[in-house]
């Protein structure tokens, strides 16, 4: 049974500046309910207040949840933060702790949502509210389910807030492997980032991949892996620079979970970005990650004995 992370309050109507990010999700369950009997699903709760003020300021908290957040930092979103965005919000960020905690013991776990990678301390960015990455990884830690943890996000657009969020904090490192002239304009500094130039495409792409990655597994030995699975390097993405194809985006999630499985680290992902005027195809694309994943930890069968130890 692979674990599936979902929540009704995920599928709100979408916004008029970003159509994808809130209704993709609805597309997105429903063709992984397709697919039958070897996906389990699961309802997250809310994250608590106080764990999402362990990581972003209290009065921008305050602000998301009473729907009052003002109107500069509503325009750097992307959309207005009413009482429904808040609680999406909240219970995507809630959806990737559940994740996470359900990939340690099941070997892998998917969000139907999340990888809100711009989110900082005190506003949220680019489309994204509150940081999910980054509260469900200080939360893992602390709470002691884990000692090292380890962010990876292959989203076309670096985690500069993941990065900035997670300096710092013991147990916990960030990987972003994305285009270097693609948004953020300023970048965080990440434990390890890899900018690409526009147009690398899929074979240049994974062996930067895997030359990058493959060592910073070895030094960091996690016993987690949030994964940002990001289809938006996908060539046709509206906001993708990276020309990978549909291929070449199944061979990345092949590749990312063949480097964990071999080391034994459990893994959750998150869906991020994927941007265009067809919802359903990127919905497909998120769909057909989740699935690369689970396929290739099932035929796995990664055991909790397998893993790398405290």
């Amino acid at each position: 049974m692979i674990p599936v992370v979902h929540h009704p309050a995920y599928v709100s109507a979408a916004h008029a500046n970003s159509p994808t990010q809130l209704s993709k999700n609805g597309l997105l369950r429903d063709l992984l309910r397709n697919e039958g009997e070897h996906l389990g699903w699961f309802e997250p709760e809310p994250m608590p207040r106080a764990w999402l003020e362990a990581v972003h300021d209290p009065e921008y908290i305050a602000e998301v949840l009473e729907a009052r957040v003002p109107a500069e930092k509503a325009r750097r979103i992307g959309f207005p933060v009413t009482a429904a965005v808040a609680e999406r919000s909240r219970h995507v960020v809630g959806g990737t702790w559940l994740a996470g905690r359900l990939a340690l013991d099941h070997g892998y776990a998917a969000n139907t949502a999340g990888g809100s990678h711009h989110a900082l301390a005190a506003t949220g960015s680019g489309y994204c509210v509150l940081n999910d990455l980054a509260v469900a990884a200080v939360r893992l830690v602390e709470e002691g389910r884990v000692e090292r943890l380890l962010v990876v996000d292959c989203d076309v657009h670096q985690g500069d807030g993941t990065a900035s969020l997670c300096a710092g904090r013991d147990g916990i490192a960030t990987y972003s492997i994305h285009a270097e002239k693609n948004f953020p304009a300023r970048k965080a500094c990440s434990t390890l980032d890899v900018a690409l130039p526009d147009g690398t495409g899929d074979a240049a792409y994974l062996h930067a991949l895997e030359e990058s990655l493959a060592p910073l597994l070895d030094s960091v030995r996690p016993q987690l892996i949030l994964y940002q699975a990001g289809v938006d390097p996908f060539g046709g993405d509206r906001l993708g620079r990276l020309a990978l194809t549909e291929a070449g985006l199944i061979a990345r999630e092949t590749l990312v979970a063949r480097l964990a499985i071999t080391r034994g680290i459990p893994l959750a992902s998150t869906v991020g970005g994927g941007y265009g005027a067809d919802t359903a195809a990127i919905a497909a694309r998120h769909a057909t990650a989740i699935l690369t994943l689970a396929r290739s930890y099932a035929g796995a069968s990664l055991e909790p004995g397998q893993r790398i130890p405290t």
